[in-house]
């Protein structure tokens, strides 16, 4: 079961009606579930509106709405984003605008809340000017993830994209050279030049980066590993990348 404190309670927003008001006030969703085979008049205005908005929803099946709350949800429940998305766009503009060079990190699959929270309390310390995450299968931005940030995620932008291979193309038309950090290289991060607007890529520890990702990279890097075990903490390895961009820019 969900942890029910007063903090998560006030996230979570349950009922057709409730769900189209939030939506026409401009409230952003983390998370919008809706369920399977739901099909009458007023699920047909919410599915309108969220169409004309471009926000993404999970069908489910109606256990899982249960599970959240056993309070008359109507077959739908939004978990409301305590941040404001950002443009990606507007981050990379802002960066050149301001005479600096754009540092983009690319979060792929990583869904621990608390390692999502702990790089980007590092990511606020390097100086990233930005967070990419998809829109599916990303940690929930929650208190949790706030707490763990120690409040980082109230100042870094984040910005939620449908599709990240999309996205690096994006970046990459752009000036950005694109990096992933992965075992599937011999190059070591240190002998990789990342003193010029870049985006980083960093996968979950038990999947890495998707294929499709480290083939639209620009290189490919990694970090040495000396132990017996094979592999860090996403957050630490991740950490451990935006400060030797820190370190090649002389910051």
């Amino acid at each position: 079961m969900r942890d029910n404190s007063q903090q998560e309670r006030e996230q979570v927003i349950y009922g057709t009606r409730a769900i189209i008001e939030a939506v026409n006030s401009g409230k952003e969703f983390d998370r919008l579930f809706v369920q399977k085979n739901i099909n009458n008049e007023l699920s047909s205005e919410l599915f309108s509106l969220l169409r004309k908005h471009d926000i993404s929803f999970s069908r489910v099946p109606i256990e899982k709405l249960n599970r959240i709350t056993r309070k008359n949800h109507q077959g739908v429940i939004g978990f409301i984003s305590p941040i404001s998305y950002s443009s990606l766009d507007n981050i990379i503009s802002s960066a050149y605008e301001a005479g600096e060079s754009p540092f983009i990190l690319v979060l792929d699959r990583i869904t621990d809340v608390r390692n999502f929270g702990a790089i980007c309390r590092t990511a606020e310390c390097a100086g990233v000017h930005g967070i990419v995450v998809p829109d599916k299968g990303s940690a929930q931005i929650n208190s949790d993830a706030i707490k763990t940030s120690a409040g980082a995620l109230n100042h870094i932008s984040v910005c939620r994209e449908k599709n990240l291979e999309s996205t690096i193309k994006f970046l990459q038309n752009n000036g950005l050279f694109v990096i992933a950090c992965t075992e599937k290289t011999d190059v070591p991060i240190y002998n990789c030049d990342l003193n010029h607007p870049i985006a980083i890529i960093v996968g979950s520890e038990e999947n890495g980066i998707s294929n499709e990702l480290i083939r639209k990279a620009d290189a490919l890097g990694k970090l040495p590993i000396q132990g017996k075990i094979s592999s860090l903490n996403v957050s630490v390895a991740a950490g451990v990348l935006m400060y030797e961009v820190v370190r090649q820019r002389g910051l």
